[in-house]
């Protein structure tokens, strides 16, 4: 079986994550999953949304996986350029204000010029001491690039429409080759586990479709039309959540642990109202991770949802579960994975593939009574 290490997690992740790519302009995260899913694939296309979608076609040829890892980023787009060049902006996806201050960013123009500038605000030093205890709103938020006019920054390609997202190199953490930080680690790492793991399948039965979706960040929008064109018996979603283990955060509102293995979730959502695993596919990740000693959680999680849980609704319904990998301070510009969780949920998603078979993927979709 193709072998997942580290070292390869890393050299994939480094790449996609330094990738410009929020939802609807996932062009180049796309180029770099292509390239990656070419040569491992029966079949490959992009969809009329820009999903990515290869396939591995089964020994059996009945009975149908989908894998979903999501390409885009939270980002950025200029909505706004002032008379001396400061560039107002609107958030694309779950952008919090309290991770915009002082950051740099990237700015992708559409000839695919890449520019750097920094967000700025009114100076602390000139607030009333009232502002000063209260985070920016966005609207009080612009992108300084360095220019002194509208006409400037236009000539450099930035116009109302223009994207942008964290200016962020994928980094190790302190002293532990282990531990990295980036940004949009939110979902490239899902699109690792995705491309890693469809690689290293062997001996699958069912046909397995990786989709590397768009558009997840703002309603789940291609994994919607990519299930409806594959109908598949099965699927997993490929994402992150969270690992709130750190200081200030009391053992119960863990959620989940870097470290500790992929976590397989159980529910999500406030409320429960995202995804409920599929008992039968929850189940049988749980007894794969187990049988080939693959350390994981289980996992709760009070908030936020994946792919899987517009999979699971998808015409008359699919059987639908998450792998997680545990990621700390999400939707931010220092998103913090550990490796080997990403190189277990590699191995997970490759060993559910080759192992399920179409008897059973084809029982779980529909049970007929009589």
């Amino acid at each position: 079986m193709y072998e997942i290490t580290k070292d390869q997690v890393y050299s994939l992740l480094k790449k996609l994550s330094e990738t410009v790519g929020p939802s609807g302009f996932e062009d180049s995260v796309r180029d770099v999953v292509i390239e990656e899913l070419k040569p491992h694939a029966d079949s490959l296309w992009v969809d009329s949304l820009g999903n990515v979608i290869a396939v591995k076609k089964g020994s059996r040829g009945s009975g149908r996986l989908m894998l979903a890892g999501h390409m885009d980023e939270i980002g950025l787009i200029v909505s706004h350029i002032d008379q001396r060049g400061f560039i107002r902006f609107q958030p694309i996806g779950g952008v919090s204000e309290r991770t915009l201050l002082g950051q740099r960013v990237l700015i992708k123009t559409r000839d695919g010029r890449v520019i750097r500038g920094v967000i700025g605000s009114k100076p602390p030093h000139i607030m009333k001491p009232e502002e000063l205890k209260q985070v920016p709103e966005i609207k009080d938020m612009y992108i300084d690039i360095g220019v002194s006019s509208k006409d400037e920054a236009e000539k450099m390609g930035v116009t109302v429409g223009t994207i942008a997202v964290f200016d962020r190199d994928l980094a190790i953490v302190g002293g532990s080759s282990d531990v990295v930080t980036g940004k949009a680690l939110d979902d490239r790492v899902g699109v690792v586990a995705t491309i890693e793991g469809f690689k290293a399948i062997d001996g699958n039965e069912v046909d397995v479709y990786a989709v590397a979706t768009v558009q997840e960040e703002v309603g789940l929008k291609g994994a919607r039309v990519a299930a409806y064109s594959i109908t598949p018996d099965v699927a997993i979603a490929l994402d992150v959540t969270i690992a709130s283990d750190v200081a200030g955060v009391p053992e119960q509102e863990w959620i989940t642990q870097l470290g500790k293995g992929p976590a397989i979730k159980v529910v999500d959502g406030r409320a429960a109202t995202g995804l409920i695993a599929h008992p039968a596919v929850r189940d049988k990740l749980i007894e794969i991770a187990r049988q080939y000693n693959i350390p994981h959680q289980v996992e709760v999680a009070p908030g936020g949802t994946t792919d899987a849980s517009i999979i699971a609704l998808n015409k008359e319904g699919v059987p639908a579960a998450t792998v997680s990998i545990p990621s700390r301070y999400i939707h931010s510009p220092v998103e913090v994975i550990h490796l080997a969780d990403l190189v277990n949920a590699s191995k997970l998603t490759a060993l559910f593939s080759s192992k399920i078979t179409s008897e059973w993927a084809l029982s779980i979709s529909k049970r007929v009574i009589k």
